[in-house]
């Protein structure tokens, strides 16, 4: 049986992604992001466009490319997800 991941895990591992692979104020590419996170193009780029619109993820424009930061909304969920991730583990429970 295949476990699924919800969508609170795939907007935490979209962050996490432009997190961990961001250097700075370069940001991260749309094609990192899918691969770091697991996700197809049509889904990324939904999930982004609404991190976007809720400021949780900025996006940037280097050279032509569009790159995607985090705000410090979005290192604040980050930080807040991880905390809850933690304590619902001590309870047994997965996220």
């Amino acid at each position: 049986m295949s476990v699924y991941r919800t969508q609170v895990k795939i907007v935490a591992d979209v962050l996490t992604s432009i997190n961990d692979g961001s250097d700075g104020e370069s940001g991260l590419g749309i094609t990192r992001i899918i691969q770091k996170a697991n996700l197809s193009y049509a889904r990324a780029t939904k999930i982004i466009t609404r991190l976007v619109d809720s400021g949780l993820v900025e996006q940037v424009t280097i050279d032509n490319n569009q790159r995607y930061i985090l705000s410090h909304k979005g290192i604040e969920y980050l930080r807040s997800h991880s905390d809850f991730a933690d304590f619902a583990e001590s309870f047994g429970m997965k996220l």
